[in-house]
Order: C-alpha cells, then structure tokens, then sequence
C-alpha cells in the first residue's frame, strides 16, 4: 500500500464522526509532510474524500510489520487528536487493526499509551511489544 492510500484511511477516520476538526487537519498535514508528501497532494486526497460519502478499506496484508506498527500508531493518535474520541472512531480503528492482523483489543490497549500530542515521543519499541501481544495467529 502506498502512503497516500494509508493517508485516505487516517482522512476517513478523522471524517467519520462528520467533521474533521483543526488538530485532526494540522496532524494529517502532518503526517502527509513527514512522509514526503506536498500540500496540494495531501489536499486533493482529502477533497475526494469530502466529495464521497463511503469508502472500502484496503487489502492491507502485504504491509511490512513495522508499517503495520506505524500505521496503527498514526490511527491512534489521528483519533486522539481532538480530545473526542466517538465509538465509531473507535469501531474504525478496530477494524483496521483487524485487517492488519491484530485483535480488536489492541485499539483499548494502546489507546492507553500513545499520546495525540506530536511534540510527546512515543517509545515505539515499547508499543512494538504491546501490538505484537496482539497478532492473529
């Protein structure tokens, strides 16, 4: 998967509750700059996804374990952002930890421990070790 379809998947979450707030917005951009991504890229993805209503997850079994690990961290947080996190975000972000392998658990568990605030390092070896706890056999 490349990154601007995982950035669809975190445009989606952000939209899932109908509104994407400032934070979820400035944390997108973010996310969209770290990995190389321009502003007008990043602002065409999340105008399709405004145009559309819904959208199917994809096939995201040929990721790498630490883009697994990364993406899950970046949906955490991305529900974190604006201090609201909705049920249905949560559900969201279940079914894609599911769909990269992991039980539903994990979204509770690292929901404990990673922070939405970029400026707080997350040590991600930890959190490596909590997800892996968690991987479908």
């Amino acid at each position: 998967m490349d990154f601007s379809t995982q950035l669809s998947l975190l445009i989606q979450l952000s939209l899932i509750d109908g509104d994407m707030s400032d934070k979820e917005q400035d944390m997108i951009y973010g996310i969209g700059r770290s990995n190389d991504m321009s502003d007008s890229e990043i602002e065409k993805i999340l105008h399709q996804h405004l145009r559309n209503s819904r959208h199917e997850l994809p096939d995201m079994s040929h990721l790498t374990e630490d883009d697994k690990i990364m993406y899950l961290y970046n949906i955490i947080r991305l529900m974190k952002a604006d201090k609201e996190v909705y049920l249905t975000e949560i559900r969201f972000c279940e079914n894609i930890a599911v769909k990269l392998g992991f039980k539903k658990k994990v979204v509770g568990e690292l929901s404990t421990k990673v922070f939405s605030d970029g400026t707080v390092n997350a040590d991600l070896e930890y959190l490596k070790e909590i997800i892996n706890k968690f991987k479908v056999a």
